[in-house]
């Protein structure tokens, strides 16, 4: 189980640079709501993309194992400083507009249970969205790591899966949305997955 949260340890440049190229797709989804409310599970010590994400939304909760402190003051965002599946069982009887997991999905070992819990803190017509490495770029990942040092060894050290379309499609569908309201694309230089699921309206 990790001890730690992403960005506890400071970023490298590839870290910062494969945020940034994940923002603009979760914005353009954000917005696509009025003041939506958000989770983001797996937000990392900074919560930087939640803090970024404000302006846009209601109410914000974000959940990882460590939270910068400073985060905690933040107006509209509050924070459950515990692994993903125990802050599951303190979310339960809320509900969120969007639930969010960006780079998280590879790092765990039962994903189906969490994609389902996920589905089940959605409001009908609620959105999830994903961003995974898919399998050429864990290539890239571990090259980077531990070869170049560019990324942190211990984060690809911690991957358990890579996803393709064929390897999310169906865990999305199990966890109880429709083929019709998934949504692949590879981006990042096509390194990277990203997926929109919707919960039905019905």
């Amino acid at each position: 189980m990790r001890q730690e949260a992403f960005g506890q340890k400071k970023l490298t440049f590839v870290d910062r640079f494969g945020v940034y190229l994940s923002q603009e797709p979760i914005f353009k989804v954000v917005r696509s709501y009025q003041h939506p409310s958000l989770l983001d599970i797996g937000c990392g010590y900074q919560a930087h993309l939640l803090q970024n994400l404000r302006p846009l939304i209601e109410q914000g909760v974000g959940v990882d194992v460590q939270i910068n402190p400073s985060a905690r003051t933040i107006p509209n965002l509050s924070f459950y400083e515990q692994p993903i599946e125990q802050a599951f069982d303190q979310l339960k009887g809320q509900a969120f507009d969007i639930v969010m997991m960006v780079s998280v999905l590879e790092h765990l070992v039962e994903p189906l249970d969490v994609l389902r819990a996920c589905y089940g803190l959605l409001k009908p017509g609620g959105t999830l969205i994903l961003n995974v490495p898919n399998w050429r770029g864990k290539f890239f990942l571990e090259l980077s790591a531990f070869k170049l040092g560019l990324s942190p060894a211990y984060e690809m050290d911690d991957h358990k899966m890579y996803y393709d379309k064929r390897d999310l499609w169906p865990l999305l569908v199990r966890a109880g949305f429709k083929p019709s309201l998934i949504h692949l694309k590879y981006h990042k230089f096509s390194l990277n997955l990203f997926a929109t699921a919707q919960k039905g309206k019905k």
